[in-house]
């Protein structure tokens, strides 16, 4: 297993050296269309970013947590959210909705020793908070940042550079 130096400086340069979604611009159209998902209103714009922060967080992904960061600032979210994302169920600054999208999330990204993921009492629970539409846009919303895990792991674009443009 190789180990990580915490002295080591990372470089502020992309991995692949050219853009993944200009070589292979196929998968825009998915892009947009998890987009337009997650942006349809039955889920709080604040919830899908917190729940796609906590799936960044555990995908080790600098990339996605400084993105998802910099949207729920913006958004006007608190540094005590924000931070405090990272042990949800911990904290006291999140509602029982809010609550249940980073355990669904972290069920479904997280290996159980029980071997099913998500649970039926997991189920019922985050169930219990979201109506069917609801439930299913943070489906996606955790589908979409799978999505954009691999691109971020692999092809390791600039943390903190415009989502758009991180390449350049």
């Amino acid at each position: 297993m190789e180990t990580r130096s915490i002295t080591a400086e990372i470089p502020m340069v992309p991995r692949m050296a050219e853009d993944p979604a200009e070589l292979v611009p196929e998968p825009a159209e998915v892009s947009a269309a998890l987009c337009k998902v997650t942006g349809n209103g039955s889920v709080p714009r604040s919830t899908i970013s917190l729940v796609q922060l906590r799936a960044g967080q555990i995908a080790g992904s600098t990339c996605l947590t400084v993105l998802r960061t910099g949207f729920l600032r913006k958004a006007g979210q608190s540094e005590e959210r924000i931070a405090s994302v990272a042990s949800w169920w911990a904290s006291p600054y999140f509602t029982g909705a809010e609550r249940a999208a980073p355990a669904l999330v972290e069920a479904v990204l997280q290996p159980s020793a029980s071997g099913e993921r998500v649970s039926d009492a997991l189920y019922a629970r985050v169930a219990e908070h979201y109506e069917p539409k609801a439930l299913a846009t943070l489906v996606f919303a955790i589908g979409q940042v799978g999505f954009f895990t691999a691109v971020a792991l692999v092809a390791k674009p600039v943390p903190g550079r415009s989502f758009t443009d991180p390449w350049k």
